[in-house]
């Protein structure tokens, strides 16, 4: 049997809800050269079943059982199997735009360079979505060139997991997802990157992406706040620090995280900087806090600012470009 263009990975547990939605988004596709690697990882309600009744009426379907061992796990299992040069993620319980596929595997033809690519995403249900996320969502939709997700990179995930179609030997070669504590999805991003392989998103919504609260971002401790830094200095510091000390604009909570994470992973902070008439001038962790003004122009040490306040970030940029520092090479910016 000849191999299809494009390999579709969808781990499904318990997704019985949901599931038949999205299979129907897949199968009903504008690109239809496909094959679908569904992964029922150890599911207990009807999930089997729906992906089964899949398989006997689309031959495009296989069904795989899942090791039972969790999402890294599964999609490692259906990476395996996967007999295409391009793969396309998929959750059990998103929704594919009609032309999702179409759209990415032309990019990925037009574009041999890239890595990967994703897209813009809708977040629904609309009425549910808070605040945060459509910020979040905002954010994200913004973010279209390689040099976009290198600059957004530390920031949160650049690109939505479920969204992406990825080359099967880049996969491959990075050893695929691995469940180090923090998140698989996320932490394939950095390591891509950290690589040099480029990675953008199409600036069109292709997915309708589900938030609900079964997510893993909401149920599993991979994905707290604590573990989402510790991946973040895991990279600062196999990237941008990796000369091993840094300055930290920030000393605040969000910097006072950064700097125990970074300890963690031997590096050392020169020089904190903050705009707080309380905290300048006061030593933190044994470190001198200056206040921005203090701060000239880049002396060979990287600039990391962390910083959660809203607008804050624009206006440290701002700072940063007006004293003639470069954003990547010279600072980096987290959240």
């Amino acid at each position: 049997m000849a191999s299809p263009p494009l390999s579709i990975l969808m781990p499904a547990r318990n997704a019985q809800a949901f599931v038949g939605e999205a299979l129907e988004s897949l199968l009903g596709q504008t690109f239809g050269d496909f094959e679908l690697m569904a992964v029922d990882d150890a599911s207990t309600d009807g999930t089997g079943s729906l992906l089964a009744d899949a398989a006997r009426r689309d031959r495009r379907v296989r069904v795989v059982k899942g090791p039972g061992r969790g999402i890294c796990a599964a999609l490692n299992a259906g990476l395996e199997l996967c007999r295409a040069p391009l793969v396309a993620r998929m959750d059990a319980d998103d929704v594919a735009l009609p032309q999702r596929l179409a759209c990415q595997v032309a990019e990925l033809e037009r574009r041999p360079e890239l890595a990967g690519v994703g897209s813009r995403v809708e977040i629904f249900p609309r009425k549910e979505l808070t605040e945060g996320l459509k910020a979040y969502e905002s954010w994200l939709n913004a973010i279209e060139s390689p040099a976009d997700v290198r600059r957004e990179r530390f920031i949160e995930s650049p690109l939505v997991h479920p969204a992406t179609v990825v080359r099967a030997a880049v996969l491959r070669e990075v050893g695929g997802w691995h469940d180090d504590g923090w998140p698989e999805d996320y932490a394939l991003w950095l390591e891509l990157i950290a690589r040099g392989y480029p990675l953008a998103n199409l600036p069109e919504v292709l997915l309708r992406w589900r938030d609900g609260p079964q997510r893993l971002t909401r149920t599993s401790p991979a994905y707290s706040p604590a573990a989402i830094l510790r991946l973040k200095a895991h990279y600062l510091a196999r990237g941008p620090l990796a000369a091993g000390r840094c300055i930290v604009w920030g000393a605040g909570k969000t910097g006072r995280a950064l700097i125990r994470a970074l300890a963690v992973e031997g590096m050392g902070v020169e020089l904190l900087v903050d705009v707080d008439p309380a905290k300048i001038g006061h030593p933190l962790q044994g470190v001198d806090v200056v206040a921005p003004q203090s701060l000239g122009g880049f002396n060979g040490v990287h600039l990391v600012a962390a910083v959660g306040t809203r607008g804050a970030r624009a206006l440290i940029r701002e700072h940063l470009a007006g004293k003639g520092w470069l954003e990547g090479d010279q600072f980096t910016c987290i959240a």
